[in-house]
């Protein structure tokens, strides 16, 4: 497929999704295929053995921080241009790089919805190899942002279509707003200005705490005070399976923290490891604290996985996707 073909063919899909609409008018499309945290990279044999598959690997597949074991951000697979048909053209995430002379200069496109719902397709034109690698390196952190923000609205979507509602209302009168929990959520333990919600089975923890305290200055927000409170209500609400042992911070390895904004809100949010104090468990955490509306307390929403026999990467993002639903 020359690189005017697919852009052609994309020009087709759009229109011919915008000439199906229902009468409410959204457009009339499949739903996604493939695995969350998938890529399908459609170019050359060539280009994904080359400059632009080596420098799309290495932006995508760095190993994700803070997990116990190693795992890529996403998982990519080189799709040829000439078997880019209907079996691929749904995939849930689509990078197509398309290098051509007649292209004057190097160009990034990103659209939804194009073959399939909810669906990216990130498009990449260039001259040549080289200058496709330079602008996949030059605009590296729009493409990283954008396949993490896709891939959480769809986990929030999800939620909204299977929320159970109750559990929001729950939480939501103890802290004045709350995320939004899908159903198999159900309230573990409940204290005083704390609530522990969780989904759990055989051999997977998915779980969500929520605390609020009182603010005295800037610099409770600090990484240093909001691990040493972790440590505190964990040890005090989370036990292990032993007699004796809680969740505790790993020891060995500080958390990362940054602060960010989420639906206007300024939200410290951390990421790190938990352990099992006396204990052999262990997994990943996030974590979001920021100030209540008044200012006078701070509000913690924290995260964490327990699932030894798998994967941890899209377990943390759906729960991730649960603390960004927030309202």
């Amino acid at each position: 497929m020359k690189a005017f073909r697919f852009f052609a063919l994309l020009a087709l899909a759009l229109a011919a999704s915008l000439s199906g609409c229902k009468n409410d008018g959204k457009k009339i499309l499949p739903t996604i295929s493939g695995k969350p945290g998938e890529v399908a990279v459609v170019c050359t044999k060539v280009e994904w053995e080359s400059e632009p598959g080596s420098t799309l690997r290495s932006l995508l597949c760095d190993e994700v921080p803070y997990l116990p074991q190693v795992e890529p951000s996403y998982d990519l697979f080189n799709v040829p241009q000439q078997a880019f048909n209907k079996v691929f053209q749904v995939h849930r995430n689509i990078i197509v790089i398309d290098t051509d002379k007649k292209y004057t200069e190097s160009s990034l496109a990103i659209y939804h919805d194009v073959w399939s719902t909810p669906q990216l397709v990130i498009g990449i034109k260039a001259p040549d190899s080289a200058k496709a690698a330079e602008l996949i390196s030059q605009r590296g952190q729009k493409i990283l942002s954008t396949l993490e923000a896709t891939e959480r609205e769809r986990v929030i979507a999800n939620i909204h279509n299977f929320e159970n509602a109750d559990l929001h209302k729950t939480a939501a009168k103890m802290f004045g707003g709350a995320p939004l929990f899908p159903n198999g959520y159900t309230v573990k333990r409940t204290a005083d200005n704390f609530i522990w919600i969780s989904n759990e089975t055989t051999f997977t923890v998915q779980s969500i705490l929520m605390w609020k305290y009182p603010c005295r200055d800037s610099s409770d927000l600090s990484a240093a005070s909001l691990a040493a409170k972790r440590n505190e209500i964990t040890r005090e609400y989370i036990p292990c399976t032993l007699e004796g042992s809680y969740m505790i911070l790993n020891p060995d390895i500080f958390p990362g923290s940054d602060r960010i904004t989420v639906n206007g809100r300024s939200v410290v949010e951390m990421r790190g490891l938990w352990e099992a104090y006396n204990d052999f468990m262990g997994g990943p955490f996030l974590s979001h604290s920021f100030l209540s509306e008044d200012g006078n307390e701070i509000i913690t929403m924290d995260a964490f996985v327990y699932a030894p026999k798998y994967d941890k990467r899209n377990y943390l993002r759906q729960v991730e996707g649960i603390l960004y639903s927030y309202e």
